[in-house]
C-alpha cells in the first residue's frame, strides 16, 4: 500500500509579542491580592517568554492598546461572540496566507493540489477559510475542502490521519493541510483563579503542510486514538454568548500521567527517537516525561515551541515536528502526540526519510 508523507511545513505568527502585557492585564484583573500573588508565581513557572496575538498590545504600560485590544477587553465590558467573530473573519486570512505563502509551493505543487483540509476551533464563517485558501493559492474550483472543526489541539493529528488516508487511497493526490488558531479572541473576565490560568498558555497560530507519495520529510506509518475514561468533563470547549468558553481542568496532568500508563500509551514508547509531544503546558510536558520515562532531552523541541510561541491549540504540534523535520536524520522513527477534549490523546507514529 502506498505510504503517505508529510514532505514539508511552514509555520507563521502574528507580529505582536503579548505574553507580559496580557500577564499584567490578567493579573489587574483579579481582585483578590490572594489570586494575584498566585497568578504572579505561575506566570513564572509557566516557562513560556513569547506569546503572538493580532491585537496589538502597547509596550511597557501593562495595558492593551487604546485602538486595539485595550478598547476589545474593556473591563466590565468585555465582547460578545458577534464581534469576536467578526474580527476572526479579518485576521484569520492573513495568517492563513502568511503561512501558505512560506510553504512556497511551486506551480507543479500547486497543480497537484487535490484536497485541501482545514482544522481550527477558534472561529468560524461560510464561506470560509478553505474558500480562502483555494482563491488565494489559485487552485481548482474542484478540490475537495474538508473543515476538521472543534477539535480542539489534537485536530492536527486528526487531519493528518485523513491526509494519510486520501493518498493510501489515491497515490496521486496532494494534500494541502491548515492549522490555525487566533486562541487570543476567547479571553474572558472572570475571577476564577483556574479559568485565568488557562488563558495564560493560549496564543496565535498557523502551520501549513504538504502530504503526497512522494517520499519526502516523514512518513505518516500509524496512529492511534485513546480516550481516556472518566474524564470527559476536564477539558471543554463551548460557544456562549460572550465568545468561546473554555474549561481546562488543573487535573489534566494528573489523569494525563495515570493515562500513560493505564490506557496503552505507554507502548508508544517503543524505538522511538523523536518524541513530538503537544505543548499543551509546562505541566502537561512534565507529565508526559514522567509517565513515558523519558529522558531530559526528549521534550526539548516541544519546550522550546512552548517557550517562544505558547499553545496554539491545533497548530502547535505542526510547530513541534517543523523543528524535528530541520533537524532528523534519516531512518529516525518519531511519534507525536497531541490532547484535548475527552479527555483524548492522539498519536501518530512517523519516520525520517
Amino acid at each position: 500500500m502506498t505510504t503517505a508523507h508529510l514532505n514539508r511545513i511552514a509555520t507563521a505568527v502574528p507580529e505582536h509579542d503579548v505574553h507580559d502585557a496580557f500577564a499584567a492585564f490578567a493579573e489587574n484583573m483579579l481582585a483578590d491580592p490572594r489570586l494575584r500573588a498566585v497568578f504572579r508565581r505561575m506566570v513564572s513557572r509557566a516557562e513560556i517568554a513569547h506569546r503572538y496575538s493580532f491585537f496589538d498590545p502597547l509596550k511597557g504600560s501593562g495595558q492593551f492598546s487604546a485602538h486595539d485590544a485595550h478598547d476589545f477587553y474593556r473591563p466590565g465590558n468585555f465582547p460578545g461572540t458577534a464581534r469576536r467573530m467578526e474580527l476572526f473573519e479579518q485576521s484569520a486570512p492573513v495568517l492563513m496566507r502568511q503561512a501558505v505563502d512560506r510553504l512556497a509551493l511551486n506551480q507543479q505543487e500547486r497543480a497537484g493540489i487535490t484536497h485541501v483540509l482545514v482544522t481550527c476551533c477558534t472561529g468560524l464563517y461560510a464561506p470560509g477559510l478553505d474558500f480562502e485558501i483555494v482563491d488565494h493559492l489559485g487552485l481548482s474550483p474542484g478540490v475537495e475542502r474538508t473543515m476538521v472543526g472543534f477539535m480542539g489541539c489534537f485536530a492536527a493529528i486528526n487531519a493528518l490521519k485523513l491526509a494519510r488516508h486520501i493518498v493510501r487511497s489515491d497515490p496521486k493526490a496532494g494534500v494541502l493541510m491548515v492549522n490555525l488558531e487566533l486562541c487570543t479572541l476567547h479571553f474572558q473576565e472572570t475571577q476564577e483563579l483556574e479559568q485565568v490560568l488557562s488563558f495564560l498558555v493560549f496564543a496565535d497560530g498557523a502551520a501549513a503542510s504538504l502530504i503526497t507519495a512522494d517520499e519526502q520529510g516523514f512518513a505518516l506509518d500509524s496512529f492511534n486514538a485513546v480516550m481516556v475514561p472518566g474524564t470527559r468533563e476536564l477539558i471543554t470547549w463551548k460557544i456562549r454568548g460572550l465568545g468561546f468558553d473554555m474549561l481546562l481542568s488543573g487535573q489534566v496532568p494528573g489523569e494525563l500521567g495515570r493515562a500513560l500508563h493505564e490506557c496503552g500509551l505507554m507502548s508508544e514508547r517503543d524505538g522511538i527517537d523523536l518524541w513530538a509531544v503537544h505543548p499543551g503546558g509546562r505541566s502537561i510536558l512534565d507529565a508526559v516525561e514522567r509517565g513515558l520515562e523519558l529522558p531530559p532531552d526528549a521534550l526539548a523541541a516541544s519546550r522550546e515551541v512552548l517557550s517562544c510561541f505558547g499553545n496554539m491549540s491545533s497548530a502547535t504540534v505542526m510547530f513541534v515536528l517543523q523543528r524535528m523535520m530541520q533537524q532528523a536524520r534519516p531512518g529516525q522513527r518519531g511519534c507525536a502526540m497531541s490532547f484535548g477534549p475527552g479527555l483524548t490523546a492522539e498519536t501518530m507514529r512517523f519516520r525520517a526519510v
